[in-house]
């Protein structure tokens, strides 16, 4: 199993430390486009690997894609981080030529590949995959909707003063602080709702809490997080490689499906061997169809500025 990271930053290392621990690919290769930095992230890497104990080669390049061909997934992670008090959106102009390059770039040396977008703003830059490249709908994937709910769950646990393993959430919709739409309703501890605990006055805060959990992180630490966006990723990136077909919401093409058509926006998908074998379709209140159509105007006003 080949697995490529474009971006060698802290979010593109984060993703292939975390995929090289957990020791299901044979090989990662970082590639980026400042001379040496890739190739220094993967020998520093490689160094732990005997104190970690895996066996994943990691391996750089500068901009040479030949070395990422017939990457069986490919995650792009390229382009300029949020800074304190810029929104995602604010990155389409540089970031779309970014993605837009990579993407083609990719698929020439792995045309079967599956594809995992995190570059900002996500759900605009998958739509922009979708609409450039030849690959089918079940291989371009976003990643937001896996961060925006382990976010939702780390403030769910602080709530309830629980250990995050009693807790369950789901955050659907756009990857934006605006967007987002953190389901209270199915949220559990251990299988009993959240409501049972909480009082909603102190939900509401958790909402609210998870909508700006990245632009928190960018306010604390001058740049976009890294650590939880690379987890997120490496989940999503062994649930596929490990065909475990385990559920996340993720920024897919919609033709339908919750009313939606032509958007990426994040909603539960089942990711396996095949990339996403199924959108999951959940019944919604009314409340909650009015949140992710508000989402929704906001994503497609974002795919607007776009140039293809």
């Amino acid at each position: 199993m080949k697995i490529t990271v474009v971006g060698a930053g802290a979010v593109g290392a984060s993703c292939a430390e975390y995929i090289a621990l957990k020791n299901f690919a044979g090989e990662v290769v970082l590639l980026d486009i400042k001379e040496g930095y890739a190739e220094g992230k993967a020998m520093d890497l490689m160094q732990t690997a005997s104190l970690n104990g895996f066996d994943t080669k990691i391996v750089g390049t500068t901009s040479d894609y030949s070395k990422t061909s017939d990457s069986d997934i490919v995650v792009i992670t390229s382009g300029i981080p949020r800074k304190p008090g810029m929104t995602r959106e604010e990155l389409i102009g540089i970031n779309a030529g970014i993605v837009k390059t990579v993407s083609s770039s990719l698929i020439e040396y792995s045309p079967s590949t599956i594809m995992i977008v995190v570059s900002n703003p996500m759900d605009t830059m998958t739509y922009l995959v979708h609409k450039t490249t030849t690959l089918p709908k079940n291989k371009i994937i976003g990643m937001g909707g896996a961060l925006d709910s382990a976010r939702f769950k780390y403030r769910l646990a602080e709530a309830l003063g629980a250990p995050i393993s009693d807790v369950d959430g789901l955050v659907i919709g756009g990857h934006s602080d605006k967007g987002m739409v953190p389901l209270i309703r199915m949220a559990t501890r251990n299988s009993v709702p959240v409501t049972k605990f909480i009082s909603r006055e102190r939900l509401e805060q958790v909402m609210e809490d998870t909508k700006v959990g990245g632009a928190t992180l960018t306010k604390l630490l001058g740049t976009s997080a890294w650590y939880a966006p690379g987890a997120a990723v490496s989940g999503m990136v062994q649930s596929i490689a490990c065909d475990q077909k385990k559920m996340f919401p993720c920024s897919t093409l919609l033709e339908g499906e919750y009313g939606l058509n032509d958007i990426c926006i994040g909603v539960p998908v089942i990711l396996g061997k095949n990339g996403i074998e199924k959108i999951v379709e959940i019944d919604l209140t009314d409340s909650e169809k009015e949140h992710i159509n508000r989402s929704a105007e906001g994503v497609s006003k974002t795919n607007g500025l776009l140039e293809f």
